[in-house]
């Protein structure tokens, strides 16, 4: 089976404005309160830089990647790689995650795409780690939404 196939896959609702959403996505400081603790440097800019540094499971860890789209209140594309994975930093190792909002009903659909997972397994541990991180974004930006 090609890597194609393993797209990992989540999506939540949001009842918030989409603009609060897309701040949320890109906020560090917001990040850092829905997406495990951790730490984002980027200036969301397409072309530059993003890393997020923090711990997991008892060890530091530092991903890094580039802005690929920047689609503001619709669309925000980064290329990831973890040297948690244990594969070398080379292209073919990295994945791209595309998150994407839309409006339906007055409510922000948020849908998040993973792709390069290498194995069914891979596949579903991103699923899983990705619906945690989209429930997180999710209960903050409904508690906080007057405030961001």
């Amino acid at each position: 089976m090609d890597d194609k196939d393993y797209i990992a896959r989540a999506e939540t609702t949001i009842e918030a404005g989409i603009e609060t959403v897309w701040k949320a996505l890109i906020t560090p400081s917001i990040i850092k309160e829905y997406m495990f603790g951790t730490t984002v440097t980027s200036d969301f800019k397409e072309g530059s830089d993003i890393r997020w540094t923090g711990e997991w499971e008892g060890r530091q860890y530092e991903d890094k990647g580039k802005i690929l789209e920047v689609r503001p209140n619709k669309t925000l594309k980064y290329s990831h790689f973890s040297p948690m994975s244990g594969e070398p930093d080379l292209p073919a190792n990295y994945h791209s995650v595309k998150i994407s909002l839309s409006e339906q009903n007055g409510k922000i659909e948020v849908m998040l795409e993973q792709d390069n997972n290498k194995t069914a397994d891979a596949k579903m541990h991103a699923e899983k780690n990705w619906k945690g991180m989209l429930e997180g974004l999710k209960s903050y930006v409904e508690k906080q939404k007057r405030s961001i």
